[in-house]
């Protein structure tokens, strides 16, 4: 048995070397087919897919956002002249009075003692933006019944964290998108600013005024705001995503005379908004950029732009020569 199996062996061995071999020159062909596959006819590297995009110069909005509530311009509580029991009221939420319209009465007679009803006037014209408390409440002279304001003027209250208070000045303007019309936008400006940061919150409160009024605005409504604070211009700007950063440089790929090459061009950015970055210097307005396919780049590259989303495609040497011909 022993000499059996030696025997065997010199084939074994002939099959091992004729299975490495044939993985060798199947390994070997396979790159000279991918290599021969990115080059194109005439020994030219292929094409490399793009987009690009036009730098221009365009300024950028820095804003915060934030939330608000939709407040009157102008309201003021009421306050009963007597204490006592409220017997009658003579407004509701909503109704619109003028100066000295009376809002409720009050009894202030006590056990043993009778007394003539108090009444309570509004004190300004406009509409009760708080329901009044019921008949049968008992009230002093500082419980409040109603609040009365001015609904036709209102305002945007909202609060802003306190690393972006260096840049609020009144006259910022502001986005207010409302719950009740998720798709309108309604515009404001700052009109007044707090003195103070609250201790708590660590805010600093703005009011906001609207710039025309609108009757689908109503008080306490829900706002979502929008404030821009500051303005960068003065520089062509990029997609921040078009940007490829070596060796602690940031370059972007530009468009050569021909259409059809590019050329690798150091930047130096400024500020980002939106992932949109001005570039400061390397870069003029009105270059063509690549703004995708830019990892696959090097200095010299020939491109295929498909911007307009039509792929051209590639042009042989001799196809290049037939199109010749037959211009002649």
């Amino acid at each position: 048995m022993l000499s059996k199996n030696n025997s065997n062996t010199p084939v074994i061995i002939i099959i091992a070397c004729s299975a490495v071999i044939a993985l060798a020159v199947a390994y070997l062909f396979y790159y000279k087919q991918t290599a021969a596959s990115k080059k194109a006819p005439g020994g030219q590297q292929g094409a490399v897919t793009v987009r690009t995009m036009t730098a221009e110069v365009q300024t950028l909005h820095d804003y915060v956002n934030t939330n608000g509530e939709i407040k009157t311009q102008s309201s003021i509580e009421v306050f009963p002249d007597n204490g006592g029991k409220i017997v009658e009221t003579y407004v509701s939420l909503g109704t619109a009075v003028k100066r000295g319209t009376v809002i409720a009465e009050i009894d202030p007679s006590e056990p043993g003692m009778q007394f003539a009803h108090s009444r309570v006037y509004s004190p300004i014209s406009g509409t009760v933006t708080a329901a009044p408390l019921k008949p049968g409440t008992k009230v002093t002279t500082s419980t409040a019944i109603t609040v009365i304001g001015d609904v036709a003027n209102l305002q945007v209250n909202a609060n802003i964290p306190e690393r972006f208070v260096a840049a609020l000045k009144p006259g910022l303007k502001a986005n207010i998108i409302l719950e009740a019309y998720p798709n309108e936008v309604f515009t404001a400006s700052v009109s007044r600013i707090s003195p103070v940061v609250d201790s708590t919150s660590r805010t600093k409160e703005i009011i906001l005024t609207f710039d025309a009024n609108d009757p689908r605005i109503n008080a306490g409504m829900f706002a979502k705001v929008t404030l821009f604070t500051l303005d960068y211009e003065g520089f062509p700007v990029i997609p921040a995503s078009c940007i490829v950063t070596k060796g602690g440089k940031e370059f972007v790929y530009t468009v050569n005379a021909d259409g059809e090459t590019v050329s690798r061009r150091e930047i130096q950015t400024g500020e980002t908004v939106d992932n949109i970055t001005q570039v400061k210097s390397g870069l003029s307005a009105g270059e063509k950029i690549v703004i995708e396919g830019q990892r696959v780049l090097s200095d010299g590259s020939k491109i295929n732009d498909i911007t307009n989303g039509i792929k051209k495609p590639e042009t042989t040497e001799q196809a290049k020569q037939e199109e010749k011909d037959g211009k002649k």
